[in-house]
């Protein structure tokens, strides 16, 4: 359960930019993550939600504001500190992102083996235990991802995510291009292994099932600002009409779609 707001957050985001030319896609994000929180990020294509996820893992670097993990700035991080903080993150791919010349315990086990050094017996051995605690039998360790179906590779990815005992994870579209089945499916397992391991988890989606499944708080994301944030019970009863907007699908609203007129 999350703990009191007293607590040092385990992430801060305050005032975060970034931009790409004269494309502003981030501008001044501020969002607050407890210890063993999972917070959902819901918003449009091309909000800003993937470059915030980027930001936080130090793919790249916000022109402006700051982002602590535990109370420590990890803006400009570099070297030895800037390792000890990734070490800190696992992270469900959308689409999975599995390796294909790996067997599916060697793609759970890869950074065990590849950044932690461990034994390849006993990085082995983790990897199937992991397996199991996300429903996927020993056997399917020596399987080829080629060789199973899409939710059983998302079940792969998020054993690769969690494996390494991770503080925070993050999960970037985990529903995409499963059915809805499935998609409960990989709900359950991930609220599972957020609760059963005291992760705080960090995921960015558009899918609304998944959103009101995982999440203890919602924050929706909209032309690179944090527009409403609150309890995932609350989202219903916003009064934000950019929210209403988004969570029925509806066409007509203050959200404006692009379209090409041919």
């Amino acid at each position: 359960m999350p703990q009191s707001k007293a607590a040092t957050p385990k992430m801060e985001l305050k005032d975060v930019a970034k931009s790409f030319g004269d494309k502003h896609v981030l501008r001044g994000v501020t969002l607050s993550v407890a210890p063993q929180e999972s917070m959902v990020v819901i918003g449009g294509s091309g909000t800003g939600k993937s470059v915030l996820l980027k930001s936080i893992l130090s793919i790249l670097k916000p022109e402006e504001g700051s982002i602590k993990i535990d109370g420590e700035e990890t803006v400009g991080l570099r070297g030895a500190r800037r390792d000890e903080h990734l070490a800190k993150f696992g992270m469900l791919f959308q689409g999975s992102a599995l390796f294909d010349s790996l067997t599916v315990w060697q793609n759970v086990a890869f950074k065990l083996i590849q950044a932690q050094h461990m034994p390849r017996k006993q990085a082995k051995e983790k990897a199937i235990e992991t397996l199991a605690s996300v429903g996927l039998a020993t056997d399917v360790g020596e399987l080829y991802p080629a060789e199973l179906s899409g939710g059983m590779q998302k079940r792969v990815a998020l054993a690769r995510a969690i494996v390494s005992s991770p503080e925070i994870v993050f999960f970037d579209e985990p529903t995409t291009g499963l059915d809805p089945i499935m998609a409960d499916v990989i709900n359950e397992l991930i609220v599972k292994c957020v609760k059963e391991r005291g992760i705080t988890a960090l995921s960015i989606t558009h899918d609304m099932a998944s959103a009101r499944k995982i999440a203890d708080r919602i924050a929706m994301l909209h032309e690179g600002q944090i527009i409403w944030e609150g309890h995932h019970s609350e989202i219903d009863s916003s009064g934000n009409a950019y929210v209403d907007q988004f969570i029925h699908g509806r066409a007509e609203g203050p959200i404006k779609m692009q379209v090409r007129h041919l």
